[in-house]
Parts: structure tokens; C-alpha cells; sequence
């Protein structure tokens, strides 16, 4: 079988707006200037993941179930738009979490790389064929740490800057539909050369 290739996003701050520890359905929207974006890569092959720190479990703020829902809205808002969410990945876990089965450090928890590793693994996705699109540095690292390409929405929500090699994206853009053409002109030249 031949490996896919994926896009990877960054939940809150990147695919749709941030609302700090919101678990409701009902405040959930997609971000400006994403959907087209997202409709043209995955025209050109490429499969929608999410990949998202969800501490908000491990400090009792809302429950596994709760995110469920959250994960069923922005399915359904994706559906209408004719894009595809072919997984959603989280992460329950905080090192300082105040409930004690959640308290961890764990392999999902971006900047570390589990969940791509897992999503890779669970749908036979070619991680250098892919890219890694967040609003954080946190999220770049990830994705560098997985073999992924990586794109920064600088969008104001880094805010320390703690740069080095693992933290330092591709390519820095303002939304999901500027990085996709950045995506899909790389994508254009390299056919071209192999075709020249």
C-alpha cells in the first residue's frame, strides 16, 4: 500500500479560534481564511489530522466525552466546507496536572512527537511527504521532531521565542490558506523539474 501523506493542524489558535479550555460545541467555529486552503490541499492528495494538547482533561476542566463533541463539531463544520477529517489525535496529559492519573510526562504532549508518530502509524502516512501547520513554536518542534515539514501562523499566540534548529519552522505565514499555497507551489515546482 502506498503511503499518504498528511497535514497535520494544530487545533486551538490554528483551525479555529482560541477560546481558552472550551469544550462547547456550540462556540466553535473554523478560522477565517482556512477552509480554501485546506479544500485545495486535500485535492492534491494530501489528508486532514488533528493533533491537539488538550490539558483541559487533566485539570478537570471538561472531560474525555466532552472533547468528543468538540471533535464532532468541527467534523461537521469541515463536511460542509468538503474537506475530511480523517483523524483526531490529543493529548490528556500536563506534568502539572491536578488530577493524578493525568499527571505525566508522556511521548504525545507537543513539542514532543507521539501523536504524529501514532497517526503515522494508525494510517500508514509518509511523515517527510508532510507538514505540520501550529500558531506555536511548540507546535513547529513536533512536527520537526516527527520528519515533518512545518509552517508557523504567526498570529500573535508565541509569545516566548525560545528559538533553536527543532523550533525553527519552514515557513512563517499569517493563515492556513497563505501556507497552502506555499505548499502546493513546492508541490507544482518539483513536478515540474521532474517532468523538464
Amino acid at each position: 500500500m502506498e503511503a499518504r501523506k498528511a497535514i497535520f493542524l494544530d487545533k486551538d489558535g490554528t483551525l479555529i479560534p482560541d477560546i481558552p479550555y472550551n469544550a462547547d460545541p456550540e462556540k466553535i467555529t473554523l478560522s477565517d481564511e482556512a477552509v480554501d486552503g485546506l479544500y485545495r490541499l486535500q485535492n492534491a492528495g494530501f489528508e486532514l489530522y488533528i493533533v491537539t494538547n488538550q490539558s483541559g482533561i487533566a485539570n478537570g476542566y471538561f472531560h474525555h466525552k466532552d472533547l468528543w463533541k468538540v471533535e464532532k463539531k468541527i467534523s461537521d463544520l469541515m463536511q460542509y466546507h468538503g474537506l475530511k477529517l480523517s483523524g483526531f489525535y490529543y493529548c490528556p496529559h500536563d506534568p502539572k496536572a491536578k488530577l493524578e492519573a493525568y499527571k505525566t510526562y508522556c511521548k504525545c504532549q507537543k513539542p514532543k512527537p507521539g501523536m504524529l508518530l501514532d497517526a503515522a502509524s494508525d494510517h500508514n502516512i509518509d511523515l517527510t511527504s508532510s507538514w505540520m501547520i501550529g500558531d506555536i513554536l511548540n507546535d513547529v518542534e513536533a512536527g520537526n521532531r516527527a520528519g515533518c515539514k512545518t509552517i508557523l501562523i504567526n498570529n500573535g499566540n508565541e509569545t516566548e521565542w525560545k528559538m533553536n534548529w527543532l523550533r525553527t519552522p519552514d515557513l512563517m505565514v499569517k493563515t492556513i490558506n497563505e501556507g497552502a499555497r506555499y505548499i502546493l507551489d513546492i508541490i507544482k515546482t518539483k513536478v515540474d523539474l521532474e517532468t523538464n
